[in-house]
């Protein structure tokens, strides 16, 4: 804490310097850095005190035999207890990226249109919870299932701690459901998944040399307007080292969606550095893995019966459909309060 009013000392110092504006980019993060800092210690003076306060009314209200204010107190400390929780939730989204905008791609696995179908739900639930929550969203990339839904596409979410909110997404996503596409109306199990890593600004420098690239262009596919889907605008950008691939079709520029694409393997590679110090040699096992049954995160039954279940952390609602709407809240949480509980927790038994 006293880390934290010296820094946010340091950083009204830095405000008040009339040069501060001469460099926009620089002070727009310092303002952002401060209000943060300045809405997480009032928030911490307020649990403080109300701590304090409500501890001396209920010694008051024992020594004066008032059964009443010993509960309003004791009620309003249930109420701090829950405010704290979340408090320390939120203070898991400080990692070196948290606060960043982030892509969020997702990906058929085998399956074919089935998988497809489900990689379009998972775009749009995301989709939903960005809007729920305030978040900007725009479309990078898709590329359309032959007959339905997706084989993958790319999804920028802007705003506060995007990243930091979302991370914990990357991974497996299983389905279990009557398929649609089934004239006997056989139960299908699907997989996608997803993948989520922050968009970079400029006081990171990603260095890539050219010679470890290989753009290739090709025509937009999907909507776009008539220019996109005649000529070769969309841009692909394989980063040989490390077969990162990275694709932009939202724009009718093929120099834009280059662009675009080099800031998102920027991004890749950065998040890729971050997974290397955060988890060690199993980021490159998760890399590589199979989309199927290794490396699920959470599973989606909709039949026989309603559940989605977090093989992570436990958590699961039945109310499968609402989940799909954009419900998250719950699973992102538990996701984050894992490191509150001291690590990672053992994978829990699947649903069937």
């Amino acid at each position: 804490m006293e880390t934290s009013k010296k820094r946010l000392l340091e950083l009204n110092a830095r405000v008040e310097d009339p040069t501060l504006w001469d460099d926009a980019t620089a002070a727009q993060k310092i303002m952002r850095e401060r209000a943060s800092l300045e809405s997480r210690l009032n928030a911490y003076s307020a649990l403080e005190n109300g701590l304090s306060d409500n501890l001396e009314l209920i010694e008051l209200g024992e020594a004066e035999g008032d059964a009443e204010v010993v509960e309003e107190a004791e009620e309003a400390l249930a109420a701090l207890q829950s405010t704290a929780r979340d408090a320390q939730i939120q203070s898991l989204l400080s990692g070196e990226a948290d606060g960043n905008n982030c892509f969020l791609e997702v990906h058929a696995g085998a399956g074919g249109t089935e998988s497809q179908d489900w990689a379009s739900m998972l775009l749009r639930m995301y989709s939903r919870w960005s809007d729920q929550h305030g978040y900007k969203t725009e479309l990078i990339e898709e590329s359309p299932g032959e007959e339905a839904g997706l084989k993958s596409a790319t999804l920028k979410v802007s705003g506060e701690a995007a990243y930091g909110w979302l991370k914990t997404e990357t991974g497996v996503h299983r389905l279990v459901r009557i398929s649609p596409f089934d004239s006997n109306a056989r139960r299908h199990t699907s997989f996608s998944s997803v993948t989520v890593y922050p968009e970079i600004d400029d006081s990171i420098e990603v260095d890539i040399e050219e010679k470890d690239l290989r753009i290739d262009t090709y025509r937009a596919s999907g909507a776009g307007g008539q220019h996109v889907n005649r000529t070769d605008s969309a841009v692909r950008i394989t980063h040989i080292p490390t077969n990162i691939v990275v694709q932009c079709q939202n724009d009718r520029s093929q120099h834009k969606n280059r662009a675009t694409a080099m800031k998102m393997l920027e991004a890749r590679l950065y998040e890729l550095e971050l997974r290397k110090r955060e988890e060690a040699a199993q980021a490159e096992h998760e890399a590589k893995s199979e989309i199927g049954w290794g490396r699920q995160i959470r599973s989606y039954v909709l039949q026989p019966y309603q559940m989605v279940k977090d093989l992570r952390t436990g958590v699961e609602k039945g109310a499968a459909q609402s989940v799909l709407d954009g419900d998250l809240d719950d699973y992102l949480e538990a996701a984050l309060a894992m490191k509150l509980d001291g690590g990672p927790a053992q994978p829990v038994e699947d649903i069937d």
